[in-house]
């Protein structure tokens, strides 16, 4: 029975050191240097694995059985209303954590040689997060998530050359119905989760590999054993997670609207909330532009900041230090105030297309704002660089917070400030 025992702890031990190395710096597992935000956004994922699993069993993937397997959950199957409460909520939760998460790598400059490639592998591991919610959104088949994905594939019709071949390769025809369906539930119980799998393994061997948690260089340097240090503050932090989920659960359903039906639309049709920002800019940019263009120039940037040269690096120290929070201050306030202002000037007083009739729409509506937008933005940031003194990395800082704060203005207007034919309201 001893050995038995031994052989058990012996094994259970190996398999935490593949994640853990043996012993790790003391510095790097006080809670105010990650937070606990990978590892929380990790066992979500495996709950949404497990809470998954147990939903397939009941689940019929089909626009006619879709609906009603969602009914037998909530009403006839015991504890399933729990477990899809369970899986809603941590899948809603995960995305949030993920991106607070990339938030505190960007913010502690964890993404410098040799973090480099892990940057971008957290960055499609983040769009993966995405694409789960998007595909499991349609699932219930209610008014709800059916309306929403005709939003979402709609706008992926305004990209230019591939959008219409794309929009219909994820609906299965020209609108959403059973084959969409199929696909999006093949691509959330099956393709996702592999893909998802295997790209978190290399995730986990990158930081391992990059020597764990980075820590700034005047901290604790001094090594203490993984177990029982961090393994105990990591059981802590997740039987915390999953006691607040659980009991949310108990109390908050997962939204369920009437049974999809295509001849009626809902007033107004909104995208899922994390998507809300980008339709919010359909309202005041030519599609092309706020599909294609505006996420692409982003996108491009994020993917490729970590491979300009910095002009000083402190990995592991939030923001560079005061300096470098009083930047992301500003930049928080500032580009809140010009997203709003650019909402209701766009709202209420610039009509660019009313303005330049005789030129197309993808200029007057598309470029042309685009362009006094992004020379307002490049003012103000040549600005505050002259007034501040900042160098490339506190630019940085800069460019990041402003686009994380207009998109969530941009996204906060779309979900509480957009109503019947989404037209702006002052009410929530």
């Amino acid at each position: 029975m001893k050995s038995k025992r031994r052989a058990q702890r012996s094994i259970s031990g190996a398999l935490i050191k593949l994640v853990h190395p043996e012993n790790v710096r003391a510095s790097s597992i006080q809670f105010r240097q990650t937070l606990g935000l990978g590892g929380m956004a990790f066992l979500l994922f495996l709950l949404q694995a497990v809470t998954g699993m147990l939903l397939r069993f009941v689940y019929e993937p089909t626009a006619t059985g879709a609906y009603d397997s969602i009914l037998l959950i909530r009403q006839g199957v015991f504890f399933g209303a729990w477990i899809r409460n369970i899986h809603y909520w941590s899948g809603m939760l995960i995305l949030v954590m993920a991106f607070l998460h990339l938030l505190r790598v960007f913010y502690t400059q964890a993404y410098y040689p040799p973090r480099r490639i892990n940057w971008i592998a957290g960055l499609v591991l983040l769009l993966m997060v995405v694409m789960f919610n998007f595909t499991g959104y349609l699932l219930p088949w209610d008014q709800l998530s059916y309306w929403a994905v005709t939003v979402i594939t709609n706008m992926v019709g305004y990209i230019p050359l591939v959008g219409e071949w794309l929009a219909n390769s994820m609906r299965g025809g020209e609108e959403v119905g059973g084959p969409t369906l199929l696909i999006f539930y093949n691509l959330h119980t099956g393709v996702l989760p592999l893909i998802f799998s295997l790209l978190l393994v290399y995730h986990f061997w990158k930081v391992r590999r990059a020597g764990g948690v980075i820590v700034p260089r005047d901290g604790n340097n001094s090594f203490v054993p993984s177990m029982p240090n961090l393994l105990e503050r990591e059981i802590a932090v997740g039987l915390s997670l999953l006691a607040m989920i659980f009991l949310f659960s108990i109390f908050a359903d997962a939204p369920l609207l009437e049974r999809a039906d295509p001849a009626f639309s809902p007033n107004p049709v909104k995208a899922p909330w994390y998507f809300s920002g980008v339709q919010e800019l359909l309202l005041h940019f030519h599609p092309g532009m706020a599909v294609f263009v505006i996420p692409l120039l982003v996108a491009a940037w994020m993917f490729s900041f970590p491979y300009l040269k910095p002009d000083k690096r402190d990995p592991g120290v939030w923001f560079y230090g005061k300096k470098g929070w009083k930047v992301v201050l500003h930049a928080a306030w500032i580009s809140s105030v010009i997203t709003t202002a650019g909402i209701l000037l766009s709202h209420f007083v610039i009509d660019f297309t009313a303005i330049l009739p005789s030129l197309p729409e993808i200029i007057s509506n598309g470029l042309i704002p685009l362009l006094v937008w992004g020379l307002l933005f490049t003012s103000v940031t040549f600005w505050v660089k002259r007034t501040m003194k900042l160098g490339r990395s506190e630019m940085n800082l800069w460019i990041f917070t402003c686009i994380i704060m207009a998109y969530f203005v941009l996204m906060i207007v779309g979900i509480f400030f957009r109503g019947e034919s989404m037209a702006l309201t002052f009410y929530i």
